[in-house]
C-alpha cells in the first residue's frame, strides 16, 4: 500500500497529541529519582552487570501527581486514536501500514 491517507484531523490532532504527552512523560521520568519512594542507595555486582544506584529520596506528590496525570492522558489517547472509526474504513491489511504512516505524519509537515 503506497497510497497517501488522507487522516481525519481530530486523527492527526489526537496523534500529534499523543506524541507530546509522551515527550513530556519521558522528559518528566527522566529528571525523577529513580524510586517512587525513599530508598536507601545500592550495589549489586553479582550479577552479569554491576547495578548502583545513589540514595532516592523519592516523589512528592505533586510528582507522583503530574506523572499520573500524563500517563491518564497518555492512555486516553492511545484508546482515541486505536478506536477511531477511520480505522473501519480502511483494508483490513492495511491497517498497520497506514497506522505507521499516522504515527510519523507529523515528521512531514
Amino acid at each position: 500500500m503506497s497510497a497517501s491517507h488522507e487522516f481525519p484531523s481530530d486523527l492527526l490532532a489526537g496523534q500529534e497529541e499523543l506524541h507530546q504527552i509522551r515527550a513530556e512523560l519521558s522528559a518528566l521520568l527522566k529528571r525523577l529519582p529513580w524510586s517512587v519512594e525513599p530508598l536507601d542507595g545500592f550495589t549489586d555486582d553479582t550479577g552479569w552487570r554491576k547495578i548502583e544506584r545513589p540514595a532516592s529520596p523519592g516523589w512528592t506528590a505533586d510528582e507522583q501527581a503530574e506523572v499520573e496525570k500524563l500517563r491518564r492522558r497518555e492512555h486516553e489517547l492511545a484508546v482515541f486514536i486505536t478506536g477511531h472509526r477511520y480505522w473501519t474504513e480502511i483494508a483490513a491489511g492495511d491497517r498497520v501500514e497506514a497506522r505507521s504512516l499516522l504515527k510519523h505524519a507529523h515528521e512531514e509537515q
